[in-house]
């Protein structure tokens, strides 16, 4: 792909603004996650699972809310919405340091429903460009290596500034407020796609509701299976995400407080580097065809890395390292780039925000019910058997609803002439690259 001057600089500005953006916003909602609460409980449930189980209900209602609002988000509103959301979480956070336990654990659900909808408005700057794919995994790495680096700020402002696990993730927060604000700026100053960004990828708009219930109506199928597949993506990534202290703890890494960044940029190098490849390829059914390759790459991935860990044939640093990147390779084309090369390849009249936050707001789901369900019916299993046992079933799960999801769409496509919603020049066009 040759980039012009004009686009290089508009690739580099979007990748370190986005990337920026969202690094930041992760110290506003995973800080928490690295204390452990002991001795504390509400209702009867772990305290520091509770919370989890409350912010990710907030974030999941955002995703509810964000079906409509992102779908429908308009270039002038974006700016207002990062800062208002980015200011909300930051309250609630200190709010949450300044009530006593256990009261204060509404405010996290607050954090949470506010935070929800930052990817979406963030995306929104980068899609349907012909270098989507490289300005949506700069933004991906994002919260694959910001999650890690996030917690290590949060341990390492508990141990040097004698801050209590309550106050810590307000803390941490307030340090990145000013970054965020800067990266903010810088994000609003992206141009938008031009004349030939909207022929190759289709120019997004606005979705109404007739727009909405079209494109799920025309894709009913595909759509329910791949949103079952990303909501067992989503609750394993979650749950090595949130309790990734109490994995480490139990394979002989207790209190090491680099190793939470250490195992995550690997992770988020190789996937930046395979996904990236991806921008090669020009024809948007052929790039959609081969995402489907990489997720039944990345699920077999996942389950071999953990079969060769429990034979002893790797350790448990390059276990995890292993199994962050077959999820990894799998959950990031499903938040931006999956569904912006399907909108690309049947010219769907909307936007990649729409579908992405339909996966997210089933996947968030899915990530509550497992939490749940490792507190109340499974006890007896511990954090790490719990995540072993998890890494199979997606593996599993990954590798049939990829196939079946990528035998319907080959066929759709194939049938296109006579499929009303494909009869366009563009597709046309398309065809012939």
């Amino acid at each position: 792909m040759k980039l012009s001057r004009k686009d290089s600089r508009v690739l580099f500005l979007g990748a370190f603004a986005s990337f920026g953006v969202y690094f930041c916003m992760y110290a506003f909602r995973k800080p928490f996650t690295v204390a452990t609460y002991e001795d504390y409980f509400l209702w009867g449930v772990n305290y520091k699972i509770m919370l989890i189980i409350v912010q990710v209900l907030g974030y999941m209602l955002s995703k509810f809310v964000g079906i409509k609002v992102i779908s429908g988000l308009r270039a002038k509103s974006r700016f207002g919405y990062l800062i208002g959301m980015i200011a909300v979480a930051e309250l609630s956070l200190v709010l949450f340091g300044l009530i006593p336990n256990p009261h204060n654990s509404i405010f996290m659900f607050i954090n949470g429903l506010s935070l929800g909808m930052i990817w979406g408005v963030v995306f929104s700057y980068l899609e349907g460009r012909r270098f989507t794919e490289i300005l949506g995994v700069a933004l991906c790495s994002s919260f694959i290596v910001s999650s890690g680096a996030v917690k290590s700020a949060g341990l390492l402002v508990m141990r040097y500034f004698g801050v209590s696990e309550f106050w810590m993730p307000a803390m941490t927060g307030l340090i990145f407020m000013l970054p965020f604000l800067g990266f903010a700026i810088l994000l609003e100053k992206v141009p938008q796609p031009n004349a030939e960004d909207r022929l190759l990828r289709k120019e997004r708009k606005p979705m109404n509701r007739e727009d909405r219930i079209k494109t799920v109506r025309n894709f009913f199928l595909p759509l329910v299976i791949l949103v079952f597949f990303y909501i067992c993506l989503t609750a394993l990534r979650d749950f090595r995400d949130n309790f990734s202290r109490e994995i480490w703890d139990s394979v002989g890494l207790r209190d090491n407080a680099s190793i939470y960044t250490l195992s995550e940029v690997p992770v988020a190098l190789l996937v930046l580097l395979l996904i990236g490849l991806f921008v090669f390829i020009k024809k948007n059914y052929r790039a959609f065809v081969s995402y489907h390759y990489l997720l039944i790459g990345g699920s077999l991935f996942i389950g071999l890395s953990t079969l060769l860990y429990q034979n002893n044939m790797v350790g448990p640093v390059f276990w995890m390292i292993s199994v962050g990147l077959g999820l990894y390779a799998c959950y990031v084309p499903f938040n931006c780039l999956f569904f912006d090369r399907m909108i690309a390849t049947f010219r769907i009249n909307g936007n990649a925000g729409f579908l992405i936050y339909i996966a997210d707001a089933f996947g968030y789901l899915g990530s509550v019910a497992v939490l749940l369900y490792k507190n109340f019916g499974s006890t007896d299993v511990s954090w790490l058997q719990f995540f072993v046992q998890g890494t199979y079933i997606v593996a599993v799960i990954g590798v049939v609803v990829s196939i079946l999801s990528l035998t319907y769409f080959k066929r759709k496509y194939n049938n296109g002439v006579h499929d009303p919603l494909l009869k366009s020049p563009l597709l046309n066009y398309e065809k012939r690259l």
